[in-house]
């Protein structure tokens, strides 16, 4: 979750915005939106899990970053299962270096 945190740095969120989309976000915004999604996204993080999952598929995206002047490669990982109710639910997602 520390690692999702810190990719939500709103000054990372506002250029990302303006060099994709050209829209100019002010970093009170951004740092609005952040406070409010972030609760939500720890509330999800720490929510109980099903006891049995008889499938999970899990999978990976690869991609680079420019990170303190470097290119670097980052992986985020998701973990998907299916529920005994036929029930698909995102069971966790992380990234890594």
């Amino acid at each position: 979750m520390k690692d999702m945190i810190r990719d939500f740095e709103p000054k990372i969120i506002q250029n990302y915005e303006n060099d994709i989309s050209g829209i100019e976000v002010s970093h009170t915004l951004v740092a609005k939106i952040t406070d409010r999604v972030l609760p939500l996204a720890q509330k999800w993080q720490n929510r109980a899990l099903e006891v049995i999952y008889p499938i999970v598929f899990m999978d990976a995206i690869h991609y680079k970053v420019r990170s303190e002047g470097r290119i670097i490669n980052k992986a985020a990982y998701i973990a998907i299962g299916i529920s005994l109710e036929g029930i698909k639910e995102v069971l966790g997602i992380c990234y890594r270096s």
